[in-house]
């Protein structure tokens, strides 16, 4: 049977993905410190219908309520034997709206960063952290997803560690990092390095991109910079991702709120396909009504030539010092020219 995401993947221009999990759900009753992963069997009710506003507003791909779903993250909650049960719940709510949709809709089972400092900066080897992930992802399998979907990483060596232990589950694989320190990720890796790194890694991920970070501004000066390097390195055919939060955050009233309108995020998304991204869709402060004005524009717009510095500040905001001279200044490290990486096909282990 050919893998839905490959399938949808090989046969539209684009994806979109879907919004915020937690800033969403803050808005419905979660409170800080709360485990949303546990709100698949306390409030399976509200999961069910963030999804299904997700897909209603038009998104191609819904992640699973599973992104702190390891058991290092768990056990913050007194749930670290619960992986199992936590992470197929979570992938069996989203795959019962997706299937109830009237059209194909992918289930992404996420996983993010485990908190952990891995060897030698952190007590955390690579094999426990494979086996961490190995655990989650195969749980996500059981409950129906269709890819495994790690993302808002900062280390190589989780990323690494992810990668490996989402190949048990036999699934496709994407990955995504936060570049939201100057242009980097927290552990110092640019756009250039991440690109030239996750070429390195087996099984090879699908699709690879970035989510999270600052802002729609910078996230957008990020792709920019990952399909320069795709290029530049001879993988021009990559499939990048975008999910960016939607604005800057804010306190109000004692909530954590984003600047970015709906108008914003439609003028992102143009951007983000100008920029080279195949796969888009918001994170942060990302709401249903963001991803409708999100999709038509999405549906309305012919990409054309990636945006300047000046386009992207004019349209989305200021960019941080940072990443305004990545982005003007910095040439992409290529690795190293390669073959063209072998094709997908719906029966590899990624």
């Amino acid at each position: 049977m050919v893998n839905r995401f490959l399938k949808l993947l090989a046969e539209k221009p684009f994806l979109m993905a879907d919004g915020a999990t937690g800033t969403n759900l803050f808005q419905v009753g979660l409170q800080a410190g709360d485990a949303p992963e546990l709100w698949n069997f306390d409030h399976v009710d509200r999961i069910e219908a963030l999804h299904q506003s997700f897909v209603d507003a038009g998104s191609d791909i819904i992640l699973t309520n599973s992104f702190g779903g390891t058991r290092y993250r768990l056990k913050l909650h007194h749930a670290e034997g619960r992986v199992a049960e936590i992470n197929q719940r979570a992938a069996e709510i989203a795959r019962r709206v997706a299937d109830r949709s009237g059209r194909e809709v992918v289930v992404a089972g996420s996983m993010g960063p485990t908190g952990e400092l891995f060897q030698p900066l952190g007590a955390l080897s690579v094999d426990d952290g494979i086996a961490a992930f190995r655990e989650q992802a195969l749980a996500l399998k059981a409950g129906g997803v269709d890819v495994i979907w790690i993302e808002t990483m900062s280390a190589k060596e989780e990323v690494a560690a992810a990668v490996k232990g989402a190949a048990a589950a036999n699934l496709p694989i994407v990955t995504t990092m936060s570049f939201d320190t100057n242009g980097r990720t927290m552990m110092g890796l640019t756009p250039a390095d991440f690109v030239a790194f996750v070429h390195t890694l087996d099984p090879q991920p699908v699709a690879y991109g970035a989510n999270c970070g600052v802002g729609a501004s910078d996230l957008t000066a990020t792709i920019v910079q990952l399909h320069a390097a795709a290029i530049a390195g001879g993988w021009g055919d990559d499939r990048i991702v975008a999910k960016g939060n939607a604005g800057i955050p804010y306190f109000e009233d004692d909530k954590i709120k984003y600047n970015g309108t709906p108008e914003l995020m439609a003028d992102y998304v143009r951007l983000a396909r100008d920029a080279g991204a195949a796969i888009i869709g918001g994170c942060c402060g990302t709401s249903p009504q963001h991803l409708v004005a999100m999709r038509a524009a999405l549906d309305a717009h012919q990409p054309g030539s990636p945006p300047s510095v000046e386009s992207i500040t004019a349209r989305l905001g200021p960019l941080t010092a940072g990443a305004a001279g990545a982005l003007s200044g910095e040439k992409p490290s290529s690795g190293g020219r390669r073959e063209r990486r072998r094709e997908r096909t719906g029966d590899v282990a990624f």
